[in-house]
């Protein structure tokens, strides 16, 4: 028996998806619950699998195509044959011959059709009947439908000072037409003087690709995020305040602890992420500011902390979400992040864990980055950049020493977070990884 493959739900507030590519074509076997199709939303890309076995008949959509929640993508054919065309529609019955025309009343002749070149042609038009015929008076071509049409002269200087008929009003010539008086009369008014009509803007110019470019439509993925990027510079009033952090004791409490929490936390890596993710979370609960949002003319805040991580994906960087991070572990934090990359990487990260972060970190250390500003992720109020560990020279006590060093960045919306705010926060930030000790304390 047929089987419909149609588009999933896609998530909250997701009703459309566009089609990436199919992965199956017409008349080829697939399997039940194989990918058939990719789907690609603005947040991920999404795999529909063949609900039975059979054979995939007619792709109904195109790629490249938008398509709506339920939308009939395909058919399988159960008994595996491709499911064709649909078979033609039996020609219609043929019409009973006409009646005779019944000789009680005449019928009246057909209208002349105008050809293209103004003449009739078709049937002719009847002879004109012998007595005088009624025809309804035309107005003059020049009088227009408000009744107050201008005289050639003020239909002129209108033309040339950009005055519409309209403006000018009843004029005082025979059945109101407008004159060149009352155009003049109009002009003397400098409250009613038409603007010059405004140029027509130029058309952009075609541009003209070299031989050895090559154009490549934009994925519905890279154009959300560019549009969400540009929609937070155009919204906020972002402001990045800068420090920088000694990561002397954080690398010796993972070179001293790295095995054993291997070992304890099945396979789970203690990385330097977990240490900035509870500092920043213990830095959220002292400035509440930072972790809340604008929503019209109020803020919200929160007493929960749903921690945005940056990860780079096969299509662009995406930023799922550890949800309660206030209330997870060192070990539940490095699992999750090791998860979210593993599934970013292979395209598999599901809409519900892109959605409802409160705060974001971003580490562009990882490909080199020393400094940057980031941009928030809207709605939230603020991000954190962390950046490449790199040795330099630092006064420590009055000596000079050689310390593993990394600049972090916050970026902030100017308009909830005050400057004192977020130099505060990312102080307390600085001395959380400094110190990994006041983490586990509470301090």
């Amino acid at each position: 028996m047929p089987a419909e493959i149609k588009v999933p739900t896609l998530g909250e507030s997701v009703t459309t998806a566009t089609i990436a590519r199919w992965l199956k074509q017409p008349g080829e076997t697939v399997a039940a619950d194989e990918p058939v199709v990719e789907l690609e939303t603005d947040k991920v890309s999404v795999e529909v699998a063949a609900p039975s076995a059979g054979t995939l008949g007619t792709h109904e959509v195109a790629e490249g195509d938008e398509v709506a929640v339920g939308a009939l993508l395909a058919i399988v054919d159960g008994q595996g044959a491709a499911s064709g065309p649909a078979p033609a529609k039996a020609p219609p019955a043929a019409e009973p011959a006409p009646q005779a025309a019944s000789p009680a009343r005449p019928q009246p002749a057909a209208a002349p059709v105008a050809t293209s070149s103004g003449q009739t042609g078709g049937i002719q038009p009847p002879r004109a009947p012998s007595g005088p015929v009624a025809r309804p008076a035309t107005p003059p071509a020049d009088v227009e439908r408000d009744g107050h049409a201008p005289l050639p002269a003020a239909q002129k200087m209108m033309t040339e000072r950009g005055v519409a008929a309209s403006a000018v009003g009843e004029g005082t010539g025979k059945d109101g037409r407008i004159t060149k008086g009352d155009v003049l009369a109009f002009l003397e008014q400098p409250q009613a003087k038409a603007a010059p009509a405004a140029p027509k803007p130029a058309a952009a110019p075609v541009r003209q690709d070299d031989p050895r470019e090559e154009r490549v439509k934009m994925t519905r993925l890279r154009k959300t995020i560019a549009n969400r990027l540009k929609e937070a510079q155009n919204n906020a009033a972002i402001l990045t305040t800068f420090n920088e952090v000694d990561m002397s004791a954080a690398m010796a409490m993972r070179a001293e602890y790295k095995e054993a929490f291997e070992k304890k936390h099945n396979g789970a890596r203690l990385g330097f992420m977990s240490i900035f993710v509870r500092a920043c979370v213990a830095a959220l609960k002292e400035f509440p500011a930072v972790n809340a949002e604008i929503n019209g003319d109020d803020v919200i805040y929160r007493e929960f902390v749903h921690m945005g991580i940056a990860v780079g994906g096969p299509n662009g960087l995406v930023v799922p979400v550890l949800r309660d991070a206030d209330r997870m572990s060192f070990a539940e934090i490095e699992g999750s992040i090791a998860g979210f990359g593993k599934r970013a990487r292979e395209g598999a990260l599901k809409l519900d864990e892109l959605t409802g972060g409160t705060f974001s970190i971003t580490n562009g250390g990882i490909y080199g980055s020393l400094m940057s500003t980031p941009i928030l992720n809207p709605p939230q109020s603020a991000i954190l950049g962390m950046h490449k560990i790199q040795e330099r020279p630092i006064a420590v006590k009055g000596q000079v020493v050689i310390r593993p060093m990394m600049y972090i960045a916050l970026s902030y919306d100017h308009r909830i977070i005050d400057g004192k705010e977020a130099v505060s926060f990312l102080v307390r930030v600085k001395e959380g990884v400094e110190d990994p000790r006041r983490l586990l304390l509470g301090l």
